[in-house]
């Protein structure tokens, strides 16, 4: 295998992989392409190249510190964010192989807590729990030792412990996102509220570009009150499509123009077993540019 089809075999994964490290698709690919400017100016005319046993794990080294290093960045940019910040949504439809054996830990929920951990923390869960690596891979892709990566591990997921959800059933799942879509749709303010967590929260991403509330909603009765009021705010003249937003669903507010169809939002809702957990607005337009061209294709 030449070095341009060993990279191209490992593509996905490791875009996949620099996704959930920055939460952003753009800055991923921009590390994955970064790192392939690297392997191949170190390949080109394929010298040195027979050294390297295992190419993809040569590359998710390098694509794992890149991705760290762009965090560090990217970090500093999101403290000067305007209002809350999400993760940059995903079309799972039309970019399934995203690279990793457990898709669960792709949603925008699961991303955006794992913006309270450090960088470092951040890697060794994700390749360990996303990526299933072991240990000892661990530690060599992050340059330190076997037990510093379990360490890394722990404390990661000690600092999200009672915060990540636990698997919902299928159709309890799809049972209350039905009496969330009704009872919203329906402007029905005791249905809303009854089907939320009474801790639940509700975050609006608009990255000071477009309207959205500068500060997270907390609490069943402010939430619910909350969502009727963008959707009568901004529902006029807005359709809804079903989407497949980082594996999960979600809808996709768009609205006819002269030019097309302009998209509006994304909402994706946090399930847990007791209801709605969170509700997650993306409305940041160049959030939403990537995602909708290919989401719109099934508005026909």
């Amino acid at each position: 295998m030449n070095a341009l089809d060993a990279f191209e075999a490992a593509r996905p994964r490791l875009t996949g992989l620099a996704y959930r490290l920055l939460g952003s698709w753009a800055e991923a690919e921009d590390v994955v392409q970064d790192a392939w400017f690297t392997w191949s100016a170190a390949n080109d005319g394929e010298p040195g190249r027979s050294e390297i046993i295992n190419p993809e794990a040569y590359l998710t080294t390098m694509v794992t510190r890149r991705a760290l290093t762009a965090l560090d960045s990217a970090r500093v940019r999101r403290e000067q964010y305007v209002g809350p910040w999400l993760p940059e949504p995903v079309d799972t439809r039309a970019d399934p192989a995203l690279g990793a054996e457990r898709a669960d830990d792709l949603s925008l929920a699961t991303l955006l807590l794992l913006e309270k951990l450090t960088g470092p923390e951040r890697a060794a869960l994700v390749l360990r729990e996303a990526f299933a690596y072991e240990y000892s891979r661990l530690a060599e892709v992050l340059d330190t030792t076997e037990a510093a990566a379990r360490q890394l591990v722990s404390r990661g997921r000690r600092a999200l412990e009672g915060q990540r959800r636990q698997a919902v059933d299928l159709e309890q799942r799809n049972r209350v996102l039905g009496a969330f879509v009704a009872a919203a749709q329906g402007g029905d303010l005791a249905a809303l509220e009854a089907v939320l967590v009474g801790d639940a929260v509700a975050i609006s991403d608009g990255g000071g570009l477009v309207s959205a509330a500068r500060r997270p909603v907390h609490g069943a009765e402010q939430v619910a009150r909350f969502v009727l009021g963008v959707l009568e705010k901004f529902g006029r003249g807005v359709r809804s499509i079903p989407v497949v937003a980082n594996g999960e669903f979600a809808v996709l507010a768009v609205r006819d123009t002269a030019d097309g169809v302009e998209p509006v939002a994304l909402w994706a809702l946090d399930v847990g077993d007791e209801g709605v957990r969170g509700v997650l607005i993306v409305r940041n337009p160049h959030k939403l540019a990537r995602f909708a061209a290919a989401a719109l294709s099934q508005t026909g």
